[in-house]
């Protein structure tokens, strides 16, 4: 059997590991003539993209030396906030961040597309990475005994498309990896693709869905809470956030033991910015990228800050992991038309 292709964090990255010394970027030109910049967010108000977004976007208005505001253009899992970004003017007035199923995964899930992610978007920087975390309502879990990710995947294969995991959309990273799943452990859990993480959080706590596999922000308090029972996490290892969460390897019985997703996000622009702009962007990013509060924020939930050494760096990034992508779409199956 062929698992799933590991989908492998990139060392040649600035990460909250190692702080360097922040840009000078106060003399710089403002970028759009001084005019606002709008920061598209592709997902609705309180997902794991939303909230990364806005704690980018209140910090990176004073590093710019203008005003930041941030726009939720939610729907088709990312892509029509995608698009809005791809066809905004050449002049940095327009930014976003645009996650790697974005750029490596959907086009081949589309049978047309409304832009070309790797054409008419500019990569800036990486900004985050991360893995999917596996929750699941805590009392539908105390009902049906799911004691742990095991006796989920033992109770789903029972009763075949009973167990229905959300997701922020089809196409999404989360949408791919439980294709995966039950293809590799023989699950059988429905997938029920929302317009974004949020909207999905919500019917998780209501009990109207049963699972989720996403990414930590959103999903982190309500762990703590005790309203989410957290089961494991995408990657094939472990977390030194969450040790005590299992990995895809401690489930290889189930056929799981190669499998492993990891995700990230991207700040992108137009495509065809001219490069003083990006420049300039990729410098105030990096600045916000390196603030010890803006890393803070986000490891706690479930991120690292991951910054690419360069404009070009990230565009290399996104040509080495199409490839892993476009075999995890056709492993899973997915197709979105």
């Amino acid at each position: 059997m062929t698992n799933t292709p590991r989908l492998p964090r990139r060392t040649a990255l600035l990460s909250s590991a190692g702080l360097l010394a922040a840009p000078a970027v106060a003399d710089a030109q403002p970028v759009a003539g001084g005019r606002p910049v709008r920061m598209i967010v592709p997902f609705p108000p309180g997902g794991a993209v939303d909230i990364t977004s806005r704690l980018l976007a209140e910090r990176l208005g004073p590093v710019l030396g203008q005003t930041v505001v941030v726009e939720n253009r939610a729907g088709a899992g990312g892509l029509i906030g995608a698009d809005a970004i791809a066809k905004g003017d050449r002049d940095g007035s327009v930014i976003g961040l645009i996650g790697v199923t974005t750029f490596c995964a959907l086009p081949f899930m589309h049978s047309r597309m409304p832009f070309d992610p790797q054409k008419d978007l500019t990569p800036i920087t990486q900004i985050t990475d991360g893995a999917l975390l596996c929750v699941v309502n805590a009392e539908t879990a105390r009902r049906r005994g799911w004691t742990d990710f095991r006796a989920l995947i033992t109770w789903s294969r029972a009763h075949p498309e009973e167990v229905r995991m959300g997701s922020s959309g089809t196409g999404t990273s989360s949408h791919l990896n439980i294709e995966a799943i039950n293809r590799f452990a023989q699950a059988k859990i429905l997938h029920v693709p929302y317009r974004g993480g949020g909207p999905a959080i919500n019917d998780l706590l209501a009990g109207n869905i049963d699972m989720m596999f996403d990414v930590m922000p959103a999903l982190m308090p309500h762990v703590e809470s005790g309203k989410f029972k957290a089961m494991a996490v995408s990657s094939g290892n472990r977390l030194s956030l969450l040790p005590e969460i299992p990995g895809m390897k401690d489930f290889a019985d189930l056929g799981l033991g190669n499998h492993s997703v990891e995700t990230w996000n991207a700040v992108a622009t137009a495509g065809g910015t001219p490069a003083p702009i990006v420049q300039r962007l990729f410098e105030a990013i990096r600045t916000v990228g390196q603030q010890r509060e803006f890393i803070e924020r986000l490891r706690p939930l479930g991120y690292g800050s991951v910054l690419s050494e360069s404009p070009a760096a990230i565009a290399r990034l996104i040509q080495e992991e199409t490839p892993r992508w476009r075999q995890l779409v056709e492993i899973s199956g997915a197709r979105v038309d």
